[in-house]
């Protein structure tokens, strides 16, 4: 804008404003507009701001008028305002400050105008505040990250030291478990650390300094070798900065045998000190030269044992003693002749064994072997690896001893087949048995029928002498109803035709609605319900939870004086869930608690209280498919406890099958 085009031109106007009215239209048009909008005089005077300019400064006009820009733009002295009104037109950002005290950022728009010899500036501002928010926001998140990287890295390094603290310890108890003595020295000859199997075997008394630099240390070392000499110069003075292995065996004056070996420890591709290794092999060079002078022995051992022994090199037999030869139906020469092994030797399969001794160098297999007439023979076989304990160029060989088993393998099929015919004959009784309840049932719910007419037909005359007879029959009814019931039930479980389905619920709730229901059915007993916790939900089959619980409540309460209460615990210890039913009825003598749980048994104190006999048989056979235990105890006269374990199913047990939350964990 220059000074002499300060009217308003009206685009295809074919006419003029008269300068007083443009003014005015400028006036208006300057003072209504959004943005900040002022002029400056001589020293950054102001001499004219719009109303927009006192709105965002918080200033009224009067008093802007009255100011310099110095006073509201506090980054002024940082611009340089001679070289900005030499280009006449400028753009730059500042700071300024309300009256207020509010600090804000804005974008400045300035012309210089030159009349008559003055220059005015001419000046736009726009608030930019929101780029502080946005600066202070991105600042803020950075500095958050910042945090967040070095958290994270405070955590890493916490769990390394974790981790490394475990590694140690197990290091440390691996060292300490291990069968030999282990010693690290350092430069200096001290010892940085060693075990304690190193200690007893040299038998170092708690007051020994042991260095390389005490006298009275190489001296007990000394006096305890053979050859001191040898000693001092094979492991005494060698340095621990040597690059080398070593393996030296020194021979005690107690008799015992020590090999010791050595090597550098290094630690970051640099030598640190030496580490040495000792072991007693006394026992193993006795056992050495007793192999070598037995040699002679163990071949008239094996040619005279009725086991079969088979020396295997690779897949080459390279010794078999006479028992095979008999077995097999081929002769030694055949057999250690470039003998196709497969042709012999049909199948194996490893066994475990009871007791086995985990530190013996022995697998048990069965053996099937294809004999020379085509007839399969069963071998009980022990297998051993001998590296180096007999000569046969010195590459390890498999002895395997073992013992004919045909008859026994016969025998066990037999039996197998046995069980076969066995479960079958089950499965038969099952279904003879249900056959039978379903036929009971129908003459049953007839009776049963019948007995609700007659009662509804008895009159008053005839009701007190009918009444009683009616009575009996509907309690028969439920006692036989009962009974095809629990052997229906106990059938099913017999013959595995009821299946494990175990679902989420809530053990509180469910024993609580359990003991409801039996309340209402009795009319003095009642039952106790307590358990640790308020809720308890797991993973059990509730079709087979409920008739274990109800049996057993039903049991305590039919066996126990109908003035006292019955006492129903559940609790959750060691990852078992556990049921407590406890009376204090009759008690069961001690010689029937052997065989209670054994179908249609009962005890012999019962008398004439009615029951099946199959209620504590078919609660064993639903705690067992729950994978648990129930425990008896009980005593004549005082009650009896039912304690019920069932283990308590985690989430990787069924991972496979459903997924598993167990919401209370004991």
């Amino acid at each position: 804008m220059k000074s002499n085009e300060n009217t308003l031109v009206f685009s295809n106007s074919q006419w003029k404003l008269p300068p007083e009215i443009d003014l005015k239209f400028a006036y208006f048009l300057i003072n209504e507009a959004v943005d900040v909008a002022f002029c400056l005089g001589e020293n950054e005077q102001f001499i004219y701001v719009n109303d927009a300019t006192c709105q965002i400064t918080e200033y009224s006009r009067e008093e802007l008028l009255s100011m310099r820009l110095h006073d509201i733009d506090i980054e002024f002295c940082l611009h340089n305002w001679s070289n900005i009104k030499s280009q006449n037109s400028s753009a730059f950002k500042s700071r300024y400050r309300a009256k207020g005290g509010r600090i804000f950022l804005v974008e400045i728009s300035i012309i210089y105008v030159e009349n008559q010899g003055k220059k005015f500036g001419c000046a736009v501002v726009r608030d930019k505040s929101d780029e502080i928010i946005e600066l202070s926001v991105q600042t803020w998140m950075d500095e958050l990250k910042n945090a967040k990287n070095y958290f994270q890295q405070v955590s890493q390094l916490s769990t390394k030291e974790v981790e490394l603290g475990i590694s140690l310890s197990i290091f440390n108890s691996t060292l300490e478990s291990t069968a030999v003595g282990i010693v690290a020295i350092n430069f200096e000859g001290e010892i940085l650390s060693l075990n304690q199997k190193f200690i007893d075997m040299w038998q170092i008394p708690q007051l020994l300094t042991l260095s390389q630099k005490c006298p009275q240390c190489k001296s007990f070392f000394e006096n305890q070798v053979k050859d001191p000499e040898a000693f001092s110069r094979l492991i005494w003075e060698v340095s621990s900065e040597s690059d080398f292995e070593s393996y030296y065996i020194l021979d005690l004056k107690d008799g015992r045998t020590f090999a010791h070996y050595s090597k550098p420890h290094y630690l970051a591709d640099k030598i640190v000190g030496r580490v040495w290794t000792v072991w007693d092999i006394t026992e193993s060079q006795k056992t050495e030269a007793a192999l070598k002078l037995n040699e002679s022995r163990f071949r008239t051992l094996a040619e005279t044992t009725e086991a079969n022994i088979f020396l295997i090199q690779g897949t080459h037999l390279c010794y078999i003693n006479p028992a095979v030869e008999k077995l097999t139906g081929y002769k030694k020469e055949e057999l250690l002749k470039d003998f196709d092994l497969h042709r012999l030797i049909k199948s194996k399969e490893p066994r475990q064994v009871r007791h086995q001794n985990p530190a013996a160098n022995l697998e048990y297999q069965e053996m099937n072997l294809l004999t020379k007439d085509g007839t399969e023979r069963w071998l009980a076989c022990a297998v051993a690896k001998l590296d180096g304990m007999l000569d046969f160029g010195g590459k390890p060989v498999e002895l395997i001893t073992g013992i004919d088993i045909t008859d026994y393998k016969n025998v066990e099929s037999d039996l197998n087949l046995a069980l076969a015919q066995a479960k079958q004959l089950s499965e038969l009784r099952a279904r003879f048995l249900a056959m039978v309840c379903h036929q009971f049932r129908t003459p049953l719910n007839i009776v049963s029928f019948s007995n609700s007419l007659l009662k509804q037909q008895v009159d008053k005359h005839t009701q007190q002498k009918i009444q009683p007879l009616i009575e009996h029959i509907e309690k028969a009814i439920e006692q036989i109803s009962q009974m095809l019931d629990d052997t229906l039930f106990f059938a099913k479980a017999e013959t595995a035709k009821i299946s494990f389905e175990p679902e989420p619920i809530d053990l509180i709730e469910f024993c609580n609605n359990l003991v409801a229901q039996m309340d209402m059915s009795m009319s003095q007993k009642s039952i106790e319900f307590v358990s640790q916790f308020d809720y308890l939900t797991a993973y059990v089959d509730a079709k087979l939870l409920e008739p274990i619980l109800k049996n057993l409540l039903e049991n305590a309460i039919k066996y126990s004086p109908s003035n006292l209460s019955v006492d129903f615990m559940l609790a959750c210890e060691n990852g078992q869930l556990i049921f407590q039913v406890k009376d204090q009825g009759i008690g069961i003598p001690l010689t029937d608690q052997q065989s209670l749980f054994e179908p249609f048994y009962r005890g012999s104190n019962i008398k004439n209280i009615p029951g099946t006999g199959l209620g504590l048989s078919i609660i064993k056979t639903l705690v067992d498919l729950h994978g648990g235990q129930v425990v008896l105890e009980s005593e004549v006269g005082v009650g009896t406890t039912f304690t019920v374990m069932l283990p308590l199913i985690k989430r990787e047990f069924l991972l496979d099958e459903k997924s598993v939350l167990n919401e209370h964990s004991c």
